[in-house]
């Protein structure tokens, strides 16, 4: 199952340092060609060809992409590639490693074009424009409706729920330190429980048996008992930190297709992510990278994600397919938190999780 974004995330600098001496993942050239323009992402980018051809017909450049490992791997690389950067554009910095590259000057101010139909909720840095919302996403508890059925069992439908005795041993989690989703069901937390509050929570939640493995693919695919990888793999735990996507994919990808996903949402556990993509500092091609972010929120390419990427768009007026309608719609009350509060305490707290959970 190709679902978006579900990959691991480096927290430090260090862990990546020697990643400033790499090359392109493919070996191509071109970042400075002025009829190419270089789009740098994670491994989860995607988009139809018919899409990208439009905008190539459109504005007579050439796109290329280079898919440079996961969501923190890729923005650490691209910081300490920031003078000679690899391309022209970077796709994929979220709101929970956003303050780290606008710290060290990953990004250069460009207004995108039909930015002012991105919803004000998800706007950043208005001052100066560093950065352009593209897409977002809710991180969230999943269930396996079969397990719960059969054990005549309700679904947890909270944070609070997850501490329950009827619940132990049931959740698996990815590691905070390791892993984007880890990161954003920890910020949740925080973001529920408060500084004073989270570390109470986590030990309540190890305390009724939560299992903690290295990153998305893991969890989801081969202990979760509800999705398709996880049935192969005979995984025996029915709750997982994943993405309120993740039922859609199911549907999505499974043939045939199912009359309803197997799987369901936790909406009281989920934390909304957003998206950014931003103009390079030293970009070769700066007016073509202007070009493809403006391309980034039309609404043709916004259209595009969600059965692509399977993010949401954040643009007003961009429809998202039935399946996501149906299987897969948004949390109505996601926590969240402000960049900058994230900035200030997301290494203390990773550190102190790491002790309190992982030790």
């Amino acid at each position: 199952m190709n679902i978006r974004r579900l990959t691991a995330v480096a927290v430090g600098l260090g862990m990546v340092g020697a990643l400033a001496a790499c090359g392109s993942s493919d070996g191509s050239q071109g970042a400075g060609d002025s009829k190419t323009v270089t789009l740098v992402s994670h491994d989860s980018w995607a988009a139809s060809k018919d899409v990208i051809a439009a905008f190539e017909k459109q504005s007579g450049y050439k796109v290329r992409v280079l898919k440079d490992g996961d969501a923190g791997q890729a923005v650490n690389k691209a910081i300490l590639t920031k003078d000679n950067p690899q391309g022209d554009v970077f796709f994929g910095v979220d709101n929970t490693l956003l303050s780290r590259a606008l710290d060290n000057g990953l990004f250069q101010p460009y207004e995108a074009k039909g930015s002012e139909r991105i919803k004000a909720e998800y706007r950043v840095d208005q001052e100066q424009h560093r950065v352009t919302p593209i897409d977002t996403g809710d991180i969230c508890v999943n269930y396996d409706k079969k397990y719960f059925a059969d054990h005549k069992l309700e679904p947890p439908r909270s944070f609070d729920d997850l501490v329950k005795p009827q619940y132990k041993n049931l959740l698996v989690t990815e590691n905070a330190s390791a892993s984007s989703p880890g990161l954003g069901f920890l910020l949740g937390t925080a973001a529920k429980y408060g500084d004073d509050g989270w570390a109470g929570y986590w030990r309540k939640l190890k305390a009724n048996g939560v299992k903690v493995v290295d990153g998305w693919e893991q969890a989801y695919n081969e202990e979760f008992s509800g999705s398709a990888g996880g049935k192969k793999a005979k995984g025996d735990r029915p709750l997982v930190v994943s993405y309120a996507s993740s039922p859609p994919a199911e549907v999505v990808f499974a043939d045939p297709k199912p009359g309803t996903a197997p799987t369901g949402v936790a909406e009281g556990t989920c934390f909304r992510q957003v998206e950014y993509a931003g103009l390079l500092s030293n970009a070769k091609n700066t007016k073509g990278g202007k070009a493809l972010l403006d391309f980034l929120v039309s609404k043709r390419f916004q259209q595009d994600m969600p059965l692509n990427m399977f993010v949401y768009p954040v643009t007003e007026g961009a429809q998202v397919p039935p399946e996501f309608v149906k299987y897969g719609p948004q949390a109505k009350d996601p926590e969240t938190m402000d960049p900058a509060k994230i900035a200030d305490h997301r290494d203390q707290w990773v550190k102190s999780w790491t002790s309190l959970v992982l030790k």
